[in-house]
């Protein structure tokens, strides 16, 4: 069982250690304000000109120049992602918003269901996420006990993304292993236009439209966004319908005083292929496993989510207070029928500022958050995609209370000293309210996981556009029920895990010298008791088991270079730039009792994309890419299986008219190459039933495919 860690002692004095420049409260630094680089190093050249509403924010949410500038101010791997670049692909998933940030490894299973990982996190974990805090306009997004989903991402929906890797992300008081991805939405202010239309289709039936409207209209300012699609997809028993609305309306209630509200609904209806072996998902990857077939398996999610952001301009700093509240309600036959509903509610102060200590320049985050939710848990035998007998009646709450503090004190002009820690207590409460005799073993369970993660690092800025970091931090990840409530074909097993700790080394640089942009991060995390996942049945789609590896070791390489090429050949103001993206992963056990220093299965050692892309001054542009997956990953944690490499041409293209309009091209995997795009991890495939070859835990990756659209800004 864990062990809870006496933290208000030491949380009070780390938290106070943070806060000292507090006692120069009421003045503000002398010196200008460091420059920070506006790095682009991603695959699609951003478009010439400025963009509407690039220089414009609000109290509540800043300018997207000022987002860029705050997320570059981070002592550590960050990356940015400005939505203006994607808006000229067919951006169905956030795999097509991430593809480009070396460090996340973001791939598709089935239509929207995707594998995200950053440094490893989650690693052997095939379904949904865990080590990762995904946030909408700094609000989070996961469930009370860390689980989360991406399908309420619309990435049509999206006006930039932040990426705190690791430690980084504590400034959001997140300090899981992977850290937090920010998925900010446009407001009236920062929107691209008031009024956008687009309509996008192409292979697999597939079809969307999507419409946002913005209004300012003196202290008001409303923008809504719809967006629909419909898709037969690649594989067999693979449509999806998605209906997504995000809303938010802000009001300056003074000059120094706004508030904003945030409304979303996402409506998700999927259908489930399953998993093929590895032999058919090379020769006949269009097929569906039998059982998904016959038991219809499918995911239908209906979440409604309303947040709120009010913001306060005081003498020193601004004071965020945000409250949110998450409804979830999933249908899910897949072995059994899963059958959920669940409400999540949060509150989290966050203030911000900047102050002047003894002559040198001090800035100071600091924040509380507390969470709480339940979720009520039932399961039924799947008859052909319906609830037959019931086989769980249980009820899950989570709760976590949470404080935190960063502190930048730049004690030369052009060093800073960050220091920061989090202190948290998380509770897991599982309960059986009984009606299936023998089911769950104990029928009731309470845990709660505290401790202190802290985190210092140095940050160097010699020139405007360069900087250069290392830092040292420690993440803790709590399990989710998702690794407590553990399931097979008989019955249900709640198993009390550990806390999955780690100290996280980096160290990297970023910026611009003449034509070259680039952004390199070496890292090396040392894990105890990490939370490893494996799949006990994949083709049946059985959630798969977790357990504590005593230690483990993830490291690697996070690099983006893009060179400027050749400028002004076809016309004055046109350009050609290449850009690498290369992503190394090392995530291997240490000495473990059963897999002795093996591989850590599920995801590729290195992962590659090189982008050729040009664009004219007219707004033609083109942007050829090659995915480069040399090795692929290991299907288990013996290391018996591995499959095969692979690599994927694909082109974009299309041309922005000044009135407006936008036509756009995609086509993705044009040798049509057969390959593995994901894999159910299992502990062992060559001591499976049938041996290695009739093992279904791979899923097929998308065929030859070419998009299309066209988009009205007005």
């Amino acid at each position: 069982m864990p062990r809870p860690t006496r933290v208000g002692r030491r949380a009070a004095l780390t938290l106070l250690a943070c806060a000292v420049p507090l006692a120069a409260r009421g003045q503000t630094a002398p010196a200008a304000a460091v420059a920070l680089p506006e790095l682009s190093v991603v695959g699609s050249a951003t478009p010439t000109g400025p963009l509407p509403g690039e220089a414009r924010g609000s109290l509540s949410v800043p300018s997207v120049d000022t987002q860029r500038a705050t997320l570059y101010g981070t002592v550590g791997s960050v990356a940015f992602v400005d939505a203006a670049t994607i808006q000229d692909r067919y951006a169905n998933t956030i795999r097509d918003v991430l593809k480009d940030v070396p460090g996340v490894y973001v791939q598709e299973r089935y239509g929207q269901e995707l594998r995200l990982s950053v440094r490893g996190s989650g690693v052997a974990r095939n379904f949904h996420l865990r080590g990762i805090e995904l946030l909408q306009d700094g609000i989070p997004f996961n469930l009370a006990d860390g689980s989360g989903d991406f399908y309420q991402i619309d990435p049509l929906a999206l006006r930039s993304v932040e990426v705190y890797k690791g430690g980084n992300a504590l400034t959001f008081g997140a300090t899981t292993l992977g850290g937090a991805i920010n998925f900010v939405t446009p407001t009236a202010y920062t929107a691209l236009a008031p009024n956008i239309l687009r309509l996008d289709g192409g292979s697999f039936g597939t079809i969307r439209e999507q419409a946002q409207m913005s209004r300012i209209d003196g202290p008001l300012d409303v923008l809504v966004n719809a967006t629909l699609t419909n898709s037969d997809g690649f594989r067999a028993h693979e449509a999806q319908a998605t209906r997504n609305f995000n809303a938010n309306i802000g009001y300056r209630i003074a000059p120094d005083i706004e508030t904003r509200f945030y409304l979303g609904t996402y409506i998700t209806d999927q259908k489930l292929p399953g998993s093929l072996t590895l032999g058919q998902s090379l020769t006949t990857p269009t097929l569906a496993n039998p059982t998904a077939i016959t038991g219809n398996q499918s995911r239908k999610v209906e979440t409604e989510r309303i947040a709120n952001r009010t913001s306060f301009l005081l003498d020193v700093g601004k004071l965020d207070v945000d409250t949110w509240a998450i409804h979830k309600s999933l249908y899910h036959p897949i072995f059994q029928a899963i059958d959920q509903d669940g409400w999540t509610y949060g509150i989290s102060p966050h203030w911000a500022g900047t102050f002047d200590l003894g002559g040198f320049r001090d800035d100071v985050v600091l924040g509380l958050r507390a969470y709480a939710g339940q979720n009520s848990a039932l399961q039924f035998v799947n008859i052909r995609g319906q609830r037959g007998a019931k086989t769980l009646n249980s009820l899950q709450s989570a709760s976590s209370y949470e404080a935190y503090g960063e502190n930048r004190f730049w004690f030369l002009p052009d060093v800073a000293l960050m220091t920061g820690a989090k202190a948290f207590s998380s509770n897991r409460t599982f309960s059986d309210k009984g009606g299936v005799p023998g089911n769950v073993t104990p029928r009731f369970a309470d845990l709660t996981y505290s401790g202190i993660n802290p985190k210092i690092g140095l940050l160097w800025q010699p020139l405007p556009d360069l900087q250069v970091f290392g830092d040292v931090t420690r993440s803790r990840d709590v399990p989710d029920f998702s690794d407590l409530v553990q399931q097979n074909l008989l019955n249900t097993t709640f198993v009390p895990l550990q806390a999955q700790r780690a100290w996280t080394y980096e160290a990297g640089a970023r910026g611009r010298v003449d034509r070259l942009a680039f952004d390199v991060t070496l890292y090396r995390s040392d894990l105890r008791d990490e939370l490893i996942n494996f799949s006990t049945n994949p083709g049946l789609n059985i959630p798969a088991a977790t357990f504590n590896t005593p230690r483990s070791i993830h490291q690697g390489v996070e690099a983006a270079v893009t060179l400027d090429v050749a400028r002004d050949l076809a016309a004055a103001g046109d350009g050609l730039s290449l850009t690498q993206i290369w992503t190394h992963n090392d995530f291997r056990f240490v000495r473990d009792p059963v897999f002795g220093n093996n591989r850590i299965a599920g995801i590729p050692p290195d992962v590659l994309r090189t982008v050729l892309s040009y664009r004219h001054p007219s707004g033609f542009h083109i942007a050829p890419a090659l995915d480069w997956v040399p090795q692929g990953a290991f299907a288990d944690h013996a290391n018996t299986l591995r499959v095969p490499g692979y690599a994927l041409l694909g082109i974009e293209a299309g041309i922005d008219f000044a009135n407006g309009v936008s036509l756009f091209v995609d086509a993705r995997n044009l040798t049509d190459a057969r390959y593995v795009s994901d894999v159910a991890v299992v502990a062992n495939a060559a001591a499976t039933a049938g041996g290695a070859g009739a093992l279904a835990a791979f899923y097929p990756g998308n065929g030859r495919s070419v998009f299309g659209g066209v988009r009205a800004s007005f």
